[in-house]
């Protein structure tokens, strides 16, 4: 009995001292230290967020933002995963396939809990819809801190230089900023060398085709999609669209002119299909493009504010 009663003691004796190690203080009492680069505040669409620590169980939607958390090594720190566009890229494959994917597009207010997030980041401001039940504020209210992808609130053209801000705020609220800087400036050698050849000749007029068939539904002056076709050495005959995306009619694209039409691939329309419906349109049929029969290609993902814009001018460069 005597030595059971030592034993009770030292554990009710030890019990407080759990308590003050589980609530973040050092053995010597103090305040255990922050992680470096905390508390980190920034403000995102118009709404500040302080982080105390990087966030742990974050969920993504919509590819792009789910591939700028690939590309800074955060896939363990990705609870779930939403709306893939197209194919992630070859690189990402493996790190992708192992977070769950909780939708094949949007999931559901109750879905998205389930996964129990500490964070949200959507890609295009659908992704927050309050109608949905979304809203950032709902989330903020379940304690879930969010973020929307800078292109999704653009009050004015994006580019190249918001893609840079965009993967170091994303790099610095989960404390990899070291990381962010690595990609941003391997970004800016790609850049600079793409631009340097594109440079001396005239610039080809470029249309985007998305989708569309009584309106052609393109890419607007808003949008890095804009940035990206001017750095490759082309004009976006809908630059003055004010939006990422917008509807045009037909005969503004005759009226226009362009020599080649950018054609966007993802969803269930081909791209073979969408060529087919440009070129057996008889009210296209005196478009230089459609005359010419010149095409470039480039994946959605390719077009909008991620780790894919300068590898994407690259690309259209060398279609041009």
């Amino acid at each position: 009995m005597s030595r059971a009663l030592r034993v009770l003691t030292a554990a009710a004796l030890l019990a407080p001292l759990a308590a003050c190690g589980s609530s973040g203080s050092t053995d010597s009492g103090k305040p255990a230290a922050k992680a470096a680069g905390f508390p980190y505040t920034v403000t995102n669409c118009g709404v500040r967020t302080t982080y105390d620590a990087p966030p742990e169980r974050a969920v993504t939607m919509n590819q792009h933002v789910t591939e700028v958390m690939l590309e800074l090594g955060l896939k363990d720190r990705l609870a779930g995963t939403a709306y893939l566009d197209d194919k992630v890229l070859p690189k990402y494959e493996k790190a992708y396939k192992s977070v769950p994917v909780l939708a094949k597009e949007y999931p559901s207010y109750e879905k998205l809990l389930a996964a129990n997030p500490d964070f949200v980041y959507g890609g295009y401001a659908s992704a927050f819809l309050a109608g949905d039940g979304r809203s950032r504020s709902a989330l903020a209210k379940s304690g879930i801190k969010s973020r929307l992808n800078i292109e999704g609130c653009a009050k004015r053209a994006i580019s190249m230089d918001d893609v840079y801000r965009e993967v170091r705020e994303v790099g610095s609220t989960f404390g990899v900023r070291e990381r962010a800087d690595k990609w941003v400036s391997g970004a800016k050698r790609e850049l600079a060398a793409t631009e340097k050849k594109a440079k001396g000749g005239k610039p080809a007029s470029v249309f985007v085709y998305d989708s569309g068939d009584k309106t052609a539904f393109t890419l607007g002056g808003r949008g890095i999609g804009n940035d990206i076709v001017e750095r490759a050495g082309g004009r976006n005959v809908f630059a003055d669209v004010d939006k990422s995306f917008g509807d045009a009619s037909w005969e503004k694209v005759v009226e226009r002119k362009p020599e080649v039409i950018v054609i966007l691939d993802y969803g269930a329309t081909t791209v073979a299909q969408k060529k087919r419906r440009l070129l057996d349109d008889p009210v296209l049929a005196d478009v230089p493009a459609i005359r010419n029969k010149r095409f470039a290609v480039l994946p959605l993902s390719d077009a909008v504010t991620g780790v894919r814009a300068p590898e994407a001018v690259k690309k259209l460069a060398a279609q041009l």
